[in-house]
């Protein structure tokens, strides 16, 4: 008898069911193991690529390690030059890409950084010349580096990953300039946080000292290190780089960062004892170079008008020099009981400003190129003055006739190592020679740019003939017992005339002759945050801030309240600001982020009280809010710096917070004449702003006749003028 039809497909079902989930687990279990075969193919194909050179695996490892080297050379007889084509063969052994760079022809600004990223090595063969100075082709490079290590926009890490070595040519019969160029760019490189990966070469023409017998040799010893390196590197060993304290090849560096000390000055190896001589050219094929650089660089290095840190050298000079000045400080006293006779710059301080790129002045003056001037002549862009009151940066120049201050500002560029004082007690220059030594050696700064890479001729010209000066480097003008006759020199020169003051100086403020634009730094506004603030060492500062405001209040000619936000601090007194905005009535009033100047035991400042140029914006639309005879007028977005201008100065629609220059002359020609009878107002010398100025436009305050350089290996911008 047949089974019943339901059994049946119940069987049937059962049947097809099993079957489905053999040819399932079979799929599964023949798949895991196909997964497990090729894992074992490939560890064994990893595996022997480790093991065997050449391969595959060990072309990765130069690709990762080093991709490339560059040879940069600074010659002036042509030795470093052939040397570097000696140095290139030799890399091209090692089946490496090679360049041969002459330093005349490059340009640190733009390209250095780039070498990181494109993991080159990079060898500097550099000689030095006569008076220890680089050779014509490297000046430039060598300044460019020097001012970037000084400067606390770059930072310390701003070559970080850089890769170098260098090797010097010089000659030790010149004991005080022996290969001094070499050890300054590997000074300067370290510094700037680029990684060494060789101790520095020192090559010596003179054939008596050199360490092989002739220069030649000394460079043959040193690149048959560094090839020996460059090939460690390209297998990826881990070597230790030099720390600066090698003895007979044996580096003794630590890691940055953990006590690393920064590159010896001195001649590496056995010391060098040799009398000082006035150094010539070497003959033959040899190359100058000068001698040891005694100095110890400092960790932290101040760029005076960019606001920077002072050099902790400087200060340790200064604490051992302690005892001594203050004996000369008594002996002083004794001879003339006013202490009229002393010099403001004392000599610690005169080395270390010198060393930063400042041109001291007698007794108490100073004169330095802006980084603004440099940018212009390069048609990177002008400061904010170009943008706000069209000012020709690179015509302008940078002064002081008085290093010294009356306030001990948190923010201050030189962290209180400058003189202080409440009134004039030191040894007084005369405004002519002043004047006259600040417009040589400008000039002379500004020659130094010829044939720079990037250098317009055109603003080269027109560099060396300055039409504007700002009195503004660190400490206050308007101490100085002869600033209107100063003030005068500069106008009868045809050059205008921007001061700045702190507002601790009212009655010097009322004495005042015309300037073409006064300034008061007004940094708070209460009397509790100005003393927290600026530190003022006058009792009565808050009355004196108050009677400034007046006198400036009653100047017929431009005035301008400059305001430094400095977040936490006094960026929440609106109400407060506006009151002070109506005691002063000043033309116009430029709103400022601080500049972070480094860490420093005379400020608690960090990067957390620097506002965003959004904060600024933001600050500055709401206090306009509550001066209601002010608008935003421009921007200057790359300082972060906005200008609030006095409705007086909007005609037509149309800003008018620019400058007649030639206009200004004239009047005040005519003023001089008069005998100060004929005055005349700010409205009678202004010019219209150009579009790209104001505030809102999309140039953002950019001169579109300039190109705009963005500074490569660099978060955020917070450089200001």
């Amino acid at each position: 008898m047949d089974p019943p039809l339901a059994v049946w497909d119940l069987s049937s079902s059962l049947l097809s069911l099993w079957m489905n989930r053999f040819y399932i687990y079979l799929g599964f279990a023949l798949g895991i193991t196909l997964w497990i075969c090729v894992q074992i193919v490939m560890k064994k194909q990893v595996n022997r690529e480790k093991h065997l050179p050449g391969t595959t695996q060990e072309l990765m490892k130069k690709q990762i390690f080093v991709s490339g080297v560059k040879i940069f050379f600074g010659s002036q007889t042509g030795t470093a030059k052939g040397f570097a084509r000696i140095l290139a063969k030799a890399v091209t052994s090692l089946h490496l890409p090679v360049a041969i760079i002459d330093l005349r022809d490059y340009d640190p600004d733009d390209h250095l950084v780039e070498e990181i990223t494109s993991k080159n090595v990079c060898a500097f063969l550099v000689a030095t010349y006569t008076d220890g100075r680089p050779t014509e082709s490297a000046e430039w490079f060598c300044r460019w580096l020097e001012d970037a290590a000084s400067d606390f926009r770059f930072g310390k890490t701003h070559l970080k990953g850089l890769r170098y070595a260098v090797f010097g040519l010089g000659n030790s019969a010149y004991s005080s300039h022996f290969n001094k160029v070499g050890t300054n760019v590997d000074k300067w490189l370290w510094m700037l946080g680029a990684h060494r990966v060789l101790t520095r070469g020192e090559g010596d023409c003179n054939v008596v000292q050199s360490k092989h017998g002739s220069i030649e040799a000394d460079f043959r010893a040193w690149k048959t290190k560094f090839i020996s390196q460059l090939q460690a590197l390209c297998k990826g060993e881990k070597k230790k780089s030099c720390g600066g304290k090698c003895k007979k090849g044996k580096c003794e560096s630590k890691p940055r960062g953990s006590g690393e000390t920064q590159p010896a000055s001195g001649a590496q190896g056995e010391s060098h004892h040799r009398e000082a001589e006035e150094e010539e050219p070497c003959e033959s094929t040899s190359e100058d170079d000068f001698g040891t650089d005694d100095h110890q660089s400092p960790s932290s290095v101040v760029d005076v008008e960019d606001l920077g840190d002072i050099m902790n050298h400087m200060r340790k000079e200064k604490r051992e020099n302690d005892q001594d000045e203050k004996a000369s400080v008594l002996r002083n006293t004794e001879k003339n009981e006013d202490n009229k006779g002393r010099a403001m710059i004392t000599p610690a301080l005169r080395e270390a400003l010198t060393k930063q790129g400042y041109q001291l002045i007698g007794t108490h003056s100073g004169v330095k190129l802006c980084r603004w001037t440099k940018s212009m002549l390069r048609g990177r862009g002008g400061c904010y003055k170009h943008t706000f009151y069209g000012i020709e940066s690179h015509r302008c120049m940078e002064a002081t006739p008085s290093l010294a201050c009356a306030n001990k500002c948190v923010f201050c560029w030189r962290h209180h190592t400058n003189p202080v004082g409440t009134e004039w007690r030191w040894k007084m220059d005369q405004p002519e020679m002043i004047l006259k030594e600040a417009i040589e050696n400008h000039q002379n700064m500004i020659n130094q740019f010829k044939g720079v890479p990037g250098v317009q001729s055109t603003r080269f010209e027109e560099g060396m003939q300055i039409k504007h000066c700002a009195l503004s480097l660190v400490g206050e003008p308007i101490m100085y017992p002869e600033i209107n006759r100063l003030l005068k020199l500069l106008h009868q020169c045809g050059i205008s005339s921007f001061l700045v003051t702190n507002a601790q100086f009212p009655v010097e403020i009322k004495n005042l002759i015309p300037v073409t634009q006064l300034y008061v730094s007004v940094d708070a506004s209460t009397k509790d945050s100005l003393k927290k603030i600026d530190r003022p060492l006058f009792k009565d500062f808050w009355q004196r801030f108050l009677d400034s405001l007046k006198a400036l209040a009653a100047k017929q000619q431009r005035t301008v309240y400059r305001l430094t936000l400095v977040k936490s601090w006094n960026v929440d007194e609106l109400q407060a600001y506006a009151e002070l905005v109506s005691l002063g009535n000043p033309d116009f009033i430029e709103v400022k982020g601080v500049t972070y100047c480094g860490e420093s035991a005379a400020s608690s400042l960090t990067m957390a009280n620097v506002p965003w140029h959004e904060e600024v914006v933001r600050f500055v639309r709401e206090l306009v809010t509550l001066i209601p005879d002010y608008e935003i007028a421009c921007e200057h977005e790359h300082s972060n710096c906005l200008l609030i201008a006095h409705r007086k100065f909007k005609i037509g629609g149309e800003w008018w917070t620019w400058i007649d220059y030639s206009g200004f002359q004239e009047l005040m020609r005519q003023y001089e004449e008069s005998g100060g009878s004929k005055t005349f107002s700010a409205r009678d010398y202004m010019a219209r702003t150009p579009q790209w100025a104001l505030f809102g436009a999309r140039e953002r305050g950019f001169d579109p006749k300039d190109t705009r350089y963005q500074r490569k290996n660099k978060a955020k911008d917070i450089s200001g003028c």
